[in-house]
């Protein structure tokens, strides 16, 4: 049976992650456009499924249409509600040919798409249909991120259902490459600095248009070189950064003004969802009560499973 929660050091998969970060921004971009604006760009996220990634249902006139990672049989595939079907091999090959085939296959099944090819969020920006050069595969490391993805998505549900709050659903955003989970206190928030590499400020600010505690996992990457799971409160309030949180492990990073508990902690634990959940829990209750949120009013108590 394969590792639950398997090692991923950076190291050993950082150009089949960055290759892969590209596509997921071509196949995300293509849902961010068809789909109508929904508050904190909510409607342009991926979900994790039983195999990989999904765009879920993209509408297209009178058509829909759904694209899926497959990470264990390393093929992605696009389905139409018409019928149509087509099935790409993922292999090592440029950006700009994944982007060329892709589009070229949404043509053929009668739902071109036409996307922003500069890619979100990261320093190198060639354009998505000219990079030539992140052109990496390693299937074995794919799978092993994806049940990572798959193990964390898990932990995260049960952690946002003990939330009654607007909350967010848990998504992978392809821009930052990261499973989230965001809970609001219900008030707003000053506007955000923006500043993110290639990302416009008013989408920062719309995101962060009210007051959050975030959460989630993220493979590394710029600032940390080790697979972590994070949480931030936005606006940060007085004292968080020295906020005892637990497990002893997590620390408050400086340069990413987020608490940071490392994959490795959780995966090496002899109980990993207790420990991720007690990371998620304390740097909730840090923000949340340094925050001054109304708790007993957004937090949901027991309740009926299933």
């Amino acid at each position: 049976m394969a590792e639950a929660w398997p090692a991923l050091p950076l190291e050993e998969w950082r150009d089949t992650y960055e290759t892969l970060h590209r596509w997921t921004q071509v196949i995300g971009k293509v849902r961010l456009v068809q789909l109508p604006w929904i508050n904190h760009a909510w409607h342009c996220t991926l979900y994790v499924t039983a195999r990989g990634l999904t765009t879920g249902p993209v509408p297209h006139g009178d058509t829909t249409f759904q694209v899926n990672f497959d990470f264990l049989d390393h093929r992605l595939t696009i389905r139409t509600s018409m019928g149509g079907m087509r099935t790409l091999r993922l292999a090592p090959r440029s950006v700009a040919a994944f982007y060329r085939d892709f589009m070229d296959t949404l043509e053929d099944l009668d739902v071109p798409v036409h996307i922003r090819t500069t890619p979100n969020e990261v320093a190198d920006a060639t354009p998505l249909n000219l990079d030539s050069h992140h052109a990496s595969y390693d299937p074995a490391a794919v799978t092993r991120f994806w049940r990572a993805l798959s193990q964390t998505d898990r932990v995260l549900t049960e952690f946002r259902a003990r939330f009654q709050g607007k909350c967010s659903p848990v998504h992978f955003f392809w821009g930052s490459f990261d499973l989230a989970v965001t809970r609001f206190s219900g008030r707003t928030a000053p506007p955000h600095p923006g500043g993110i590499p290639n990302l416009p400020d008013w989408v920062a600010r719309e995101a962060y248009s009210h007051e959050v505690s975030s959460a989630g996992f993220w493979p590394g990457g710029p600032g940390l070189e080790e697979a972590a799971f994070y949480s931030y409160a936005y606006p940060e309030p007085d004292g968080f950064k020295s906020a005892k949180v637990r497990p002893a492990d997590a620390y408050y990073h400086k340069d990413l003004r987020e608490f940071i508990l490392p994959y490795d902690a959780v995966r090496k634990a002899a109980d990993p969802d207790a420990v991720l959940l007690e990371f998620l829990q304390s740097t909730y209750e840090a923000a949340a009560n340094l925050g001054r949120w109304d708790r007993a009013a957004l937090e949901r108590r027991g309740g009926p499973r299933g």
